[in-house]
């Protein structure tokens, strides 16, 4: 019995394999250094060091297929079932990038050009290299589908017409809760771990359920796949505009460990010494109150992942997140404080190399506090009062199942639960629903060339009852065309604050209405997409039809208002019903030489009914396009990298102070790459935002095009340490 026993565990520790080799670029044989080595169907794998080598150790006896593949690169598979040590994989360039992997379309992994569901990618090379740090940024110069109502209280994200409510934002598939004057908070995101971000436009409620009529933006991070990663990056740039980011990462093999911090501050700036005042003779007072007020923000990540065996992973996270806004005393009696945590743990088991089944368990805390900064009423200096409390809870059991080579099934449980505490708004005592949702999807691939997507999902909302969310997507290849047609149904309860809101923001009252029904939406769309190595180009026509529209009507002043300083009533109301339809052109291109150009132009005319009335929804553009201009060369032991951003679009439409005007917006950038440094990489930044100096002086109150204060330099320093 002994000998039986020694032999059960000594026998498998001999059959341990191990592989190893090089990673190069196949045009001129350089080490590729970060390019990820992985086991297929296994938690297994690893990140080539700085001379493009890789080593896999203690692997359990069997037959596997080795996959390596690195951003901008052709993915290269190799099966392997004894000890090598001789791997030697050549990647040839990808100037067009179309082999990187996506999952936010069906909620399961495709390269970009077979993925059935367009899907829009912007990946954080390209965010670097244009020297972008903040996500509205990203979205607004890398993406003309993406609009944004700037304010003094944050960015009010509004994709193809439909507002932030409509647009789902998810940061590794979970979703980014907690708001503040309909505004996600974009800062509590650090983009310095970004990998990719994904873009999902159109109704997606079949998948992703309420928040995603409108589409979904899925941030992607970065894992660690080095044993050892240590970062730093510094940015300052006029106005007291600083960001540092520092990150460590560590993957020893079964135990992985990544740690984040990222710093952003900024000074106030007006852009007009002037407010609106409707009783002033001129229309306009003078005024201290700022277009963008002074903040600074501090967000701080941790993830473990621990794979116990080749098929099952673990994983624990959390945040913490806290933002303080200074506001000028002779304008307003108090700052504004956020906090915000998260905590997640959960599992995937992999069942075999196509099979898994995972479950994942998240809560996200957000509030908001006004700080007083003089006494005001009854509130003394330095007393802290709770606006609002937002609680979000969710865990989702998913599983997909391959069934033979060209059938793969989605199903899953969804809970979630939203919480609501806003005393300052009306809402004392916490208000809150619980959702329950089953969803299921089939992929079926026909003929090689033919892709049928077909998907459910069913809702119990607490409040409003079951609804019905399908969704269905056709895709054929022909050579380098591809052709998709898509359908997705959406369904859309109102939130809490637009149930039982009634808040006062300068002299505009906003009212909840809790007879409010849901929203739901037919989404229509075709897209025509040509790909080949060098060039790329998409075109897509899209019809959105949406029943009840929530939105919000002026109504009558009661007796009082005028007393209490409001000039403006407006209640929650259904819209009787919204079209949205619109058309984009999306190009990419690498001429050679290093030279690379994108770009793309979207239009959109949505409009509403509201008792027989129709009319263009509120903070909707028409015409918007954005292009970036990439040059990159090489030389033996210097890189540098010349990017011109650009973005124009037409007015901005709104129902009440004043319609935003159309303009122009070009950043330059440069980044300078030092190699040959041993374990130390280096990278400066050195640029211009704004590069025309545009700036909209109108005096405050108005709905502003741009808070840019104008022409900005800014410099940077990236410092990595392997």
């Amino acid at each position: 019995m002994l000998l039986a026993l020694m032999t059960f565990v000594i026998v498998p520790l001999w059959a341990q394999l191990t592989f190893s080799g090089k990673v190069m670029e196949a045009s001129n044989g350089r080490s590729l250094q970060g390019a990820s080595v992985r086991l297929e169907g296994t938690t297994i794998g690893t990140a080539t060091d700085r001379d493009g080598r890789f080593v896999l150790k203690n692997v359990p006896e069997g037959e596997y297929v080795l996959r390596v593949t690195f951003t901008g690169f052709e993915s290269v598979r190799e099966q392997v079932k004894s000890n090598r040590e001789d791997l030697i994989f050549q990647l040839k360039a990808l100037p067009v990038h179309l082999n990187q992997v996506v999952i936010t379309g069906t909620g399961t992994h495709h390269r970009l050009k077979d993925s059935p569901v367009p899907i829009e990618v912007i990946s954080g090379s390209e965010l670097r290299k244009a020297g972008l740090v903040k996500l509205d940024d990203v979205l607004r110069m890398q993406n003309p589908s993406f609009n944004f109502s700037t304010t003094a209280m944050g960015d009010y994200t509004t994709m193809n017409g439909l507002q932030n409510d409509y647009v789902l934002i998810l940061v590794d598939g979970k979703k980014l809760a907690g708001d503040i004057s309909g505004n996600t908070d974009l800062r509590r995101i650090d983009m310095n771990r970004v990998k990719r971000i994904e873009i999902l436009k159109g109704a997606a409620s079949a998948l992703y359920g309420s928040e995603a009529m409108g589409g979904v933006i899925n941030i992607i991070t970065e894992e660690p796949k080095e044993n050892l990663l240590l970062l730093s990056h510094t940015r300052i740039a006029e106005k007291g505009q600083f960001t540092q980011n520092l990150s460590a990462d560590v993957n020893a093999g079964k135990f992985s460990s990544h740690t984040s911090y990222q710093r952003l501050q900024a000074g106030g700036w007006q852009v007009s010494p002037y407010e609106t005042d409707d009783d002033d003779s001129r229309g306009y007072v003078e005024t201290t109150k700022q277009a963008s007020n002074r903040f600074r923000s501090d967000v701080f990540n941790q993830k473990f992942s621990f794979a116990p065996v080749k098929n099952l992973e673990v994983y624990a996270e959390g945040s913490y997140y806290q933002r303080h806004v200074y506001r000028p005393v002779t304008a307003y009696a108090y700052d504004m404080d956020y906090q915000d945590y998260t905590l997640g743990i959960g599992a995937k088991y992999l069942l075999n190399k196509r099979s898994c089944i995972s479950l994942d368990l998240y809560n996200d805390n957000y509030e908001n506090e006004y700080d007083y900064i003089k006494d005001s009423g009854k509130k003394k200096e330095g007393d802290k009062i709770l606006n609002l409390r937002q609680h979000y809870y969710n865990g989702n059991l998913k599983g997909v199942f391959t069934l033979g080579r060209f059938n793969k099934l989605s199903a899953g449980l969804e809970f979630r639960e939203d919480r609501l505490k806003s005393p300052d708004a009306g809402i004392e005592e916490t208000k809150g629903a619980d959702t329950w949702a089953l969803y299921a999807q089939d992929e079926l691939k026909l003929f090689g060339k033919l892709q049928i997507v077909a998907g459910l999902r069913y809702t119990h909302h607490e409040e409003f009852g079951d609804r019905l969310s399908p969704k269905a997507s056709v895709m054929m290849s022909v050579g380098d065309f591809n052709f998709r047609v898509n359908y997705a149904s959406g369904f859309r309860a109102p939130d809490m604050k637009q149930l039982y809101y009634k808040k006062i923001k300068g002299s505009t009252l906003s009212i909840g209405n809790p007879d409010l029904g849901p929203e739901t939406s037919n989404y229509y769309s075709a897209n025509i997409e040509y790909a080949n190595q060098r060039f790329n180009v998409s075109v897509s026509g899209y019809i959105n039809k949406v029943d009840d529209l929530i939105s919000t009507k002026k109504v009558d002043l009661e007796p009082g208002d005028k007393a209490d300083g409001i000039k403006t009533r407006k209640l929650y109301v259904n819209l009787n019903d919204a079209t949205l339809k619109g058309a984009e052109v999306n190009l990419s291109a690498y001429f050679g030489a290093g030279f690379s150009l994108t770009g793309g132009y979207s239009y959109c005319d949505a409009r509403g009914t509201l008792d027989g009335e129709k009319d263009r929804l509120e903070r909707s553009i028409r015409h918007t396009g954005t292009a970036s201009a990439n040059w990159t060369n090489e030389w033996k032991w210097y890189c540098l990298n010349v990017n011109l951003n650009a973005r124009g679009q037409s007015s901005r439409y709104h129902t009440s102070n004043g319609i935003a005007p159309g303009h122009w917006l070009c950043n330059l950038t440069t980044t300078h790459t030092i190699s040959r440094l041993g374990r130390f990489g280096l990278e400066a930044q050195a640029g211009v935002e704004n590069l025309f100096d545009y700036t909209d002086a109108r005096p405050f109150g108005v709905n502003y095009a741009t808070l840019s204060p104008g022409r900005t330099f800014f410099g940077g320093l990236t410092i990595r340490f392997h």
